[in-house]
């Protein structure tokens, strides 16, 4: 069983682009409630996507470099990097079916 990994403003960039699979980032705060429903919808991704995606977290109020680099104006918001450059974006929540659909459609 897989977890859900947490980056930071510091790990971001080297993480995205030395990834050996797709990442999925789920921008999201501990205050939005959202945010908190999409977290165990994730953790029922990691293992449905485990060797194909790496599923992952960043804090936007802990990091907002990367937070504004990415244009995050809504939470949770996910964006799929493919090769270290992000190919598609998802604001707001997501149902599973949803989240799972968004993922597949671009991989």
């Amino acid at each position: 069983m897989s977890s859900i990994q947490h980056l930071n403003d510091q790990n971001f960039r080297a993480f995205i682009e030395t990834a050996h699979q797709p990442v999925l980032v789920d921008f999201w705060a501990d205050w939005c409630g959202p945010c908190k429903a999409m977290a165990p919808i994730l953790e029922q991704l990691v293992d449905t996507f485990e060797g194909r995606v790496t599923i992952t977290k960043l804090d936007v109020d802990a990091n907002p470099e990367t937070t504004a680099q990415f244009n995050i104006r809504s939470i949770p918001s996910l964006i799929l990097f493919v090769n270290g450059e992000p190919v598609a974006k998802h604001p707001g929540f997501a149902s599973l079916k949803q989240t799972q659909a968004f993922i597949e459609r671009e991989l």
